[in-house]
């Protein structure tokens, strides 16, 4: 069903999925459908502008020459400043002017070289109060586009991220005046580089970043700071160079998990929730993640218990992910007995949020194959919550993705399966359901089973949903076609044609012997031969005979067998219509 799965919103994370693709295999309906990784766009979720400030008009000439000559007179001072009385009236007036909203200008600090001579003070001071108000101004300058951090960042990064590595470690670990306002300040600069993507790999390889970012959840952080941290460290995730790095890394991924499963801030369990998500799009990542315990039974964690719902979404994203790979379906589908179908069942009946039911659907598709099908069918509730959903969820789509999970759980599922009528019903239930497209096909494949066709038969509601599925407008020709290719397959059973001679069966029958647009003929010869089968009853041809329109049907189908051996047109099965035709009328 990473930064789509599931998909570019700066309010909430969206999900993009990729085209579903294809896969044939033995048994497979049109081939088994699988939902690739989910992304988010969590990077977007940038750091906006407090809501209590509006964001100003552009600034005019002559505001915008004013600001020049203020930010030039500014870098001059600080650049002059040589003791500590100058250089702290400096930083004090370059805070004044750089505290403000509006991009253009702060595109204007960053063009005109205030990061560099910032930078440049900083890595000449100890004093606790310099150190402060720098990072402040830092923070503030680099409110700038992406655009103008990643100019800047190309001249000053080298030099500025380790610096300021090497303050938020003496912050943690010092007493150090201010050390909060200090390290949240460090925090939304490094948040301000991970939002433009083509610095997030570049920033992970810094030395000693993750390492900075692991200490999210031992060093004694305000929730703020955590919540900043992982905001980071979910940016940075969603980097394919880093996904594996961050995977491999000793600690940081062990962070992130401490983070998700027991941080008591919302906030920063979302942004955990995120990470993960993203870090599970790789193929190179699921196999690891997958064998990792304490992250499975987080992630199972995180869709069921929190309360937000974009941190559940993210965790049954990541669940999908994982499941689209092959190697990893039947460890997901045996883990703890069972906690993560247990997850996603419970996410795709109850959950509120749309995106969590459709990536529910989404998961049980992907991990249905032929080593797990068995086991999700036993596993209870399963198949009962997939066929309520597709007729009863309020969003089509989590109806389509329900559907389309029990068609792959059942095409994958063995003929001699001990569940197998439990099956059947639950796609009977499901078939009612107006997104049902793909059920069809897997009744009419069922139906080629000759050992099961007597027990097929007789499943309450099969044959009417049948006959419904075949002539109803509401059904594509593919459905009508596979719907009416499963009946004459069932009527090659012996014993199934007394009890499929009934007034549901033969209406069905009727109306697709007498369709004839060229593109209903395999519906039509379906039907007609499914009518020759039962009247091979002897029992059955009486009340066929006075059924409504069906002499009718067979006299068509007899003159058009006469044209078609007139016209030396070569036939696959044996022209049975005018025997059946003369049948019928010698009972009347």
């Amino acid at each position: 069903m990473s930064r789509q799965q599931f998909r570019t919103n700066t309010n909430r994370s969206v999900q993009r999925t990729k085209t579903p693709k294809e896969s044939s295999g033995p048994g497979s309906i049109y081939g088994a459908l699988s939902y690739d990784s989910g992304y988010s766009h969590m990077s977007l979720k940038s750091e906006a502008i407090p809501r209590s400030i509006q964001r100003p008009e552009a600034p005019s000439g002559s505001d915008r020459e004013q600001h020049i000559h203020n930010v030039k007179i500014i870098i001059a001072e600080l650049n002059k400043a040589t003791d500590q009385d100058r250089r702290i009236a400096a930083i004090t007036n370059a805070c004044a002017e750089f505290d403000h909203w509006d991009t253009e200008k702060h595109d204007i600090e960053l063009k005109l070289g205030s990061s560099n001579v910032l930078c440049l003070v900083l890595s000449m001071t100890d004093n606790e109060d310099e150190i402060r108000m720098i990072c402040a101004a830092l923070e503030m300058v680099y409110r700038a586009s992406t655009d103008a951090v990643r100019n800047t960042f190309e001249e000053v990064g080298p030099a500025v991220v380790p610096l300021l590595l090497k303050v938020l470690e003496r912050c943690e670990h010092d007493i150090l005046k201010h050390a909060k306002v200090s390290i949240l300040n460090i925090s939304k600069v490094l948040l301000y580089f991970s939002r433009v993507s083509e610095l997030r790999a570049i920033m992970a390889k810094h030395d000693g970043m993750f390492h900075a970012l692991a200490r999210v959840s031992t060093s004694q952080l305000d929730p703020d700071a955590r919540v900043l941290r992982m905001r980071v460290i979910a940016n940075l995730s969603n980097s394919g160079e880093n996904k594996i790095m961050i995977i491999r890394h000793p600690s940081l991924l062990e962070s992130v998990l401490k983070i998700a499963a027991l941080d008591l801030s919302e906030g920063a369990r979302e942004y955990a929730s995120a990470s993960l998500m993203d870090l599970a799009s790789s193929s190179n990542t699921q196999d690891a993640m997958a064998n990792n315990d304490k992250l499975l039974a987080t992630l199972v964690k995180l869709a069921v218990t929190d309360p937000k719902e974009e941190t559940r979404e993210y965790a049954v994203t990541a669940m999908q992910n994982l499941a689209f790979s092959k190697e990893n379906r039947a460890r997901l589908v045996t883990f703890s007995d069972g906690v993560v179908i247990e997850a996603l069942k419970k996410a795709l009946s109850t959950d509120t949020n749309d995106k969590s039911r459709r990536r529910a659907a989404g998961a049980l598709t992907n991990l249905a194959c032929d080593e797990t099908a068995n086991l999700m069918i036993g596993h209870e509730g399963v198949l009962q919550v997939l066929s309520r959903v597709a007729i009863h969820d309020k969003n089509n789509d989590v109806q389509k993705r329900s559907c389309l999970a029990l068609t792959k759980i059942a095409s994958s599922c063995p003929i001699e399966s001990e569940h197998f009528i439990v099956l059947m019903n639950s796609l009977v239930t499901a078939a009612s359901s107006a997104n049902s497209t793909g059920i069809p096909a897997v009744f009419r494949v069922k139906a080629r089973e000759a050992s099961k066709r007597e027990e097929i038969a007789r499943i309450p509601g099969l044959l009417d949903i049948l006959a419904q599925m075949s002539t109803g407008k509401a059904y594509s020709a593919k459905d009508k076609e596979n719907a009416m290719r499963a009946i004459m397959h069932l009527t090659n059973e012996t014993e199934n044609r007394k009890i499929m001679c009934n007034k549901v069966i033969l209406n069905a029958l009727v109306v697709a012997a007498n369709l004839d647009n060229v593109g209903s003929k395999e519906i039509r010869d379906s039907g007609i031969v499914a009518i020759e089968r039962l009247a091979t009853e002897v029992t059955n041809r009486q009340y066929m005979a006075r059924h409504d329109g069906l002499l009718v049907a067979i006299a068509k189908a007899t003159e058009r067998e006469s044209k078609s051996e007139l016209a030396g047109e070569r036939q696959s099965s044996p022209r049975l219509a005018k025997q059946l035709l003369l049948s019928l009328l010698l009972v009347m």
